[in-house]
C-alpha cells in the first residue's frame, strides 16, 4: 500500500509567508518566502504528490506551532521529525538544534564542536540543505567574523530571526 503524501499548508507570519509541510512521519519541510504559490511549487519538486492540506488539523496545529516558533513562545523541541539527509548532515543538524534560543555559533565553532574542526565547509554545506526552517535553526550560525552568511530564506530574515531570539 502507498504511503499517504506529504501535506502542506501556508500562512501569512512576520516573516512573511511560512509553508510548513508534514509527512506521515512528522514535518518534513518548512520554508519561508514571499509568495506561497512559488513555495507550494518548490516543494513539489521535492515531494511531486504533496497535497494541499486543507482543513487537516495535524497541519494545522503544527503552522500554529511555527508561527509561535516565529513569536518566540514556542522552542519546537518535541516537534516529530522526519528529516531526510546524510549521516553527516544529521549530526549538523543535530547540533544545531542544540544552540539555545538567543545564542550564535560560527561555523568553525559549530565544526569544533562536532569534533571536525577543518570540516568546516563541510557544516556550512549541510546548513545550506537543511530544509527545515526554524526547526533545525541555521540561522543561528554565522561567519567567523561574526557577520551573517547565507541563509536560504535571505538574510533579512535571517537578521530579523536573531533580533526576535536576542529580545
Amino acid at each position: 500500500m502507498a504511503e499517504p503524501p506529504v501535506r502542506y499548508a501556508a500562512a501569512a507570519t512576520a516573516l512573511g509567508v511560512l509553508l510548513v509541510a508534514v509527512s506521515p512521519r512528522g514535518l518534513c519541510a518548512v520554508a519561508l518566502g514571499d509568495d506561497a504559490t512559488e513555495l507550494a511549487a518548490a516543494l513539489r519538486v521535492r515531494f511531486p504528490e504533496a497535497q494541499a492540506a486543507g482543513s487537516d488539523p495535524a497541519v494545522a496545529g503544527m503552522v500554529e506551532r511555527l508561527v509561535a516558533m516565529i513569536e518566540g513562545a514556542d522552542n519546537g523541541a518535541d516537534l516529530p521529525l522526519d528529516v531526510r539527509g546524510t549521516a553527516f548532515q544529521q549530526r549538523v543538524w543535530a547540533a544545531l538544534r542544540a544552540i539555545p534560543r538567543g545564542s550564535t555559533l560560527t561555523y568553525t565553532e559549530l565544526a569544533g564542536r562536532l569534533g571536525v574542526p577543518r570540516a568546516v565547509r563541510a557544516v556550512a554545506s549541510a546548513c545550506a540543505a537543511n530544509t527545515l526552517a526554524l526547526v533545525i535553526p541555521c540561522h543561528r550560525v554565522l561567519r567567523r567574523d561574526g557577520s551573517l552568511a547565507g541563509f536560504r530564506w535571505g538574510l533579512a530574515r535571517k537578521r530579523e530571526l536573531l533580533r526576535r531570539e536576542a529580545a
